[in-house]
């Protein structure tokens, strides 16, 4: 089986080719943006760190803007540097320089300043836009597949139909020979015994367990229970009663299969296949953009509220697993798993539809959130304090 994609001269396959602009701090922001807004495809990568945070934090930082600009969906790459950022701005040019494709930087004190800068940025963004627009779409065969999947906005559907199908999906591309990551560390609690089981190996269990107490006691320092913040509120509106009630529901979204081990938030795939975990928070910003220094190529978000964004070089499947939702949200949603909710459909025939729209979007078919520019949403998950 294939989807066509972009051959990347590293070996991997992209379903988009934007130039991604990377501000390598968030002073860079304004400047990036101005740059996004005059250039033809491309997508700006808006964060808030990049300084005043501790050593540990600013190597995060660097690694995970080193992952979103090595993405396979992005053809080229412009850094927007201020000049006296904490990110290691060098490495960062030179990592994704490595993977053979175009990467230009400015640095906007270096140039004399704001406009200078956007000026020189947007001549820069033009000149790699024009240098892979003419690339061409190949097939691809599936087991280049890098997918990602997280479930937000849930209710009580949504472990009950979303997730469901989602996770056939998953075991799918895993018997298909490609990659599947998910993630959500903080919505394992209470079900961190069931995925331990199902680990390939003792340590990978071990990990998977040593995540989750990381996180609860991450939450315990700020004097809280976990349960302060998990289910959220809408959560609790939509008929989940607990924390416990919600990770049960959550982990159905992985599927059936063997996982295979822990990846942490800045590791991106090489040649690993399988099932993988990825630690990451379940806020949407933040893992996604983890999901993406991945290289996952696109994601299938599960939700039963109704979760409308996306992110700037990932596309995001939306597949809702409440009915009314579904219609209420309908140019916002992608996949109607509602139908299992209703009896219309099985989990096994929701899942096909979603895997065929999956593969329709690794060929260049948009998702909702793309076609309406819902994507601009990102940051990095740090761990420490802002200085």
């Amino acid at each position: 089986m294939e989807f066509k994609g972009y051959m990347r001269k590293n070996g991997k396959a992209g379903s988009r080719n934007y130039v991604a602009i990377i501000p390598a701090v968030s002073c860079a922001n304004d400047v990036a943006m101005a740059i996004q807004a005059q250039t033809d495809n491309t997508r700006g990568l808006y964060h808030h760190q990049g300084c005043c945070q501790l050593p540990p934090d600013l190597d995060r930082v660097t690694e995970s803007l080193i992952g979103l600009g090595c993405h396979p969906n992005a053809g080229a790459v412009l850094v927007v540097s201020l000049g006296c950022e904490g990110t290691d701005v060098e490495r960062l040019v030179n990592e994704i320089s490595k993977t053979g494709k175009p990467v230009e930087l400015i640095e906007i004190q270096k140039l004399g300043g704001t406009s200078k800068a956007i000026e020189a940025g947007t001549n820069a963004a033009q000149n790699l836009a024009v240098s892979i627009s003419g690339l061409q779409r190949e097939p691809v065969d599936i087991s280049n597949v890098i997918m990602s999947i997280k479930c937000g906005g849930s209710d009580a559907t949504s472990g009950l139909a979303s997730n469901c199908a989602i996770g056939y999906v998953a075991d799918r591309i895993v018997d298909l020979g490609g990659t599947v990551i998910f993630g959500e560390t903080t919505e394992f609690l209470g079900a961190e015994h069931i995925l331990a089981k199902r680990a390939r190996t003792p340590e990978a269990g071990r990990k998977i367990y040593e995540i989750v107490n990381q996180m609860e006691t991450r939450a315990k320092s700020m004097g809280c229970d976990m349960r302060k913040g998990e289910p959220t509120p809408g959560n609790i509106a939509g008929g989940l009663s607990t924390i416990e009630e919600k990770s049960l529901g959550a982990i159905a979204k992985s599927g059936s299969r063997t996982i295979e081990g822990v990846f942490d938030y800045t590791d991106i795939v090489t040649d690993q296949k399988g099932l993988w975990i990825k630690d990451t928070p379940g806020r949407e910003m933040e893992i996604l953009t983890g999901m993406a220094v991945s290289g996952s190529q696109c994601m299938l978000f599960s939700t039963g509220r109704g979760s409308p964004q996306g992110f700037p070089i990932m596309p995001v499947i939306k597949i809702c697993g409440n009915p009314l939702t579904y219609e209420h949200l309908i140019n916002d949603m992608d996949i109607n798993a509602g139908k299992i909710i209703k009896g219309e459909k099985s989990i096994e025939e929701v899942g096909e539809a979603a895997f065929n729209k999956m593969i329709k979007v690794l060929s260049g078919e948009t998702t909702k959130n793309e076609t309406i520019k819902y994507y601009s949403s990102i940051d990095i998950y740090t761990l420490g304090p802002v200085l």
